[in-house]
């Protein structure tokens, strides 16, 4: 999902259905304001967050919003599907359709999912380039041991795609469960490295996205906001121009 750029001419003309000169009138009367201030300047460039108001009427008004879900089993991240509940349907008094999913999970599988209306957020969270760190807590249908870290480590060649997969940590938690931290979402990546060693993978939970830690107070299907903190640790990553809240 896109973030929503344009420039503030267009967008007024558009809204009030004006032509382009009565834009520039308008600025020029000092009658638009831009994220509280006059604004004169008509190729100032907006986005879906930018506040904009004619006189005392808001011309746009919306605030970034972002959640963190606990998604439970036979819940897919999806917007709108016919067989199965999605994610978005969980996040009440929220409109789905301004919404969206970043990283998503398969219909077994459980733990962190981000949801917000903030598409430049979102993208920089899931972009390979900013290499955040996924990790995930899985519980296997073998026993397991310490063998499987050199594999996770070295990478697994998928020939069907002719990819290689990037050095995964993995972390022998128990006889039947590892903690697998990686940094790229394969098509069923975890369970088809697991298959490398014909050991199923029984349940598959994602404990964290980057700095973002699923919350231990949230059960299968709660949610809640993201603190400040939690929606600002995206500065650290460079290759996002971060827009604020």
């Amino acid at each position: 999902m896109r973030s929503k750029r344009s420039r503030l001419d267009q967008f007024i003309a558009q809204k009030l259905q004006i032509s382009k000169k009565a834009v520039r009138q308008l600025l020029i009367d000092n009658r638009i304001e831009l994220d509280d201030k006059i604004c004169k300047e008509v190729d100032k460039q907006i986005n879906e967050f930018s506040r904009i108001r004619l006189d005392e009427t808001w011309l746009q008004h919306r605030s970034s919003q972002y959640y963190m879900l606990n998604k439970p089993v036979g819940v897919v991240s999806a917007t709108i599907d016919d067989i199965h509940p999605t994610a978005l349907s969980l996040l009440k008094d929220v409109d789905p359709e301004l919404m969206h999913i970043a990283g998503r999970l398969d219909l077994n599988s459980t733990g962190l999912l981000l949801i917000t209306n903030d598409s430049q957020w979102s993208q920089a969270l899931m972009a390979p380039e900013t290499k955040v760190d996924k990790q995930y807590l899985v519980t296997l249908a073998n026993p397991i041991d310490e063998s499987y870290i050199k594999a996770f480590a070295d990478g697994m060649y998928f020939g069907y795609e002719d990819i290689t997969t990037k050095p995964a940590k993995f972390e022998l938690v128990s006889k039947f469960q590892a903690r697998v931290t990686l940094q790229e979402g394969k098509y069923h990546q975890i369970k088809r490295m697991f298959g490398r060693f014909r050991n199923p993978v029984v349940a598959l939970h994602r404990e964290s996205i980057g700095g973002i830690i699923l919350d231990n107070n949230l059960d299968a299907g709660e949610y809640r906001h993201l603190t400040e903190w939690e929606v600002h640790t995206m500065r650290k990553l460079q290759a996002y121009p971060f827009m604020g809240t």
